[in-house]
């Protein structure tokens, strides 16, 4: 019995290492650590094909971003398959804890590192009657539009100020009307 509890917090401790390095980037994390650390009395052949299994299952979970349902389906049926690539009930008992704590954290991670830098993180806007031309001419009776747009990553941001004249705000509508449509096919089509 001890000894299956050792392999559930040993399962457990690979799986939030290899978590650490594919998912967080803590280069710190390494196959070496993982294997001296949790398998030091394993050969490299076997951590290798341990580690390797692991790391794969934990991508296929991640990228599926798999519910309770889709995840219990998923651990049967690698706990069925027989020969190389199939897992133990107790590895699939390890692979449902840390999914149960880490799927939030792990979708997240992955959401960020697929964002363009810098994000648009606000934007505010007004619409300004110009003042008067210095040296008495008539006031300008065209309104401006300003924006200010705030971009930024992580803590970090700076803020850009625009100003357009009717004829490029109807420019920007158009071209944000053009998304919209492009963005209904492609939902359309799914």
């Amino acid at each position: 019995m001890a000894e299956v509890e050792a392999s559930k917090s040993s399962v457990g401790a690979l799986l939030n290492g290899i978590a650490q390095q594919i998912f967080y980037r803590n280069s710190e994390v390494t196959e070496d650590l993982l294997k001296s650390q949790l398998y030091p009395d394993a050969t490299q052949q076997q951590f290798k094909a341990l580690y390797e299994k692991m790391k794969a299952l934990l991508k296929s979970m991640a990228t599926a971003d798999m519910d309770h349902a889709q995840l219990e389906a998923f651990l049967t049926a690698q706990t069925l398959k027989q020969g190389a690539g199939g897992i133990t009930p107790e590895e699939a008992a390890a692979l449902a804890r840390f999914w149960k704590s880490q799927r939030g954290r792990v979708r997240e991670s992955l959401l960020m590192q697929s964002c363009w830098e810098p994000t648009l993180k606000g934007l505010s806007w007004r619409v300004d009657l110009q003042t008067a031309v210095a040296h008495g001419g008539p006031p300008p009776t065209v309104p401006v539009a300003l924006l200010e747009l705030e971009l930024g990553s992580g803590q970090v941001s700076d803020f850009l100020c625009v100003e357009m004249d009717d004829h490029n705000v109807q420019h920007v509508l158009n071209k944000m009307a053009d998304i919209q449509a492009a963005i209904e096919t492609i939902v359309q089509r799914t």
